[in-house]
């Protein structure tokens, strides 16, 4: 079974870091593009950052700066390290793959989100 397990969240005071990481797991050919989504209450959800397989990154124009995505392609994972924390960057993370290719052929993935809470 292919899934996309995350750890690293938690409560941080503002101006901290923490790092997010987010594995996949099962029989995989391939994966290229890896992402973090976050959603806070009451909002859409929306994307924090993006990876190719070449290395290539996108921010939001909130985290630029701030946060920094890297991958392992040997490992299949994703990492966001996330420093200088405001309150505003509270929200559930999801790790998203908008296509990875399985034994089942190639699907989008979601983590289960792991909480970020930033207090002031």
């Amino acid at each position: 079974q292919v899934q996309l397990v995350e750890s690293g969240g938690g409560l941080v005071q503002a101006g901290g870091s923490l790092r997010l990481s987010c594995a996949a797991s099962g029989i995989i050919f391939s994966i290229n593009v890896m992402g973090w989504y976050r959603q806070a209450p009451g909002k859409q959800r929306e994307l924090v950052a993006s990876i190719s397989s070449g290395r290539s990154t996108n921010y939001a124009d909130s985290v630029k700066g701030r946060f920094t995505i890297s991958r392992d392609n040997a490992k299949n994972t994703v990492y966001l390290q996330m420093n200088s924390l405001k309150p505003e960057d509270t929200a559930v993370y999801y790790c998203n793959v908008p296509t990875m290719v399985t034994t089942r052929g190639s699907s989008a993935y979601w983590g289960q989100g792991t909480q970020v809470t930033v207090s002031s």
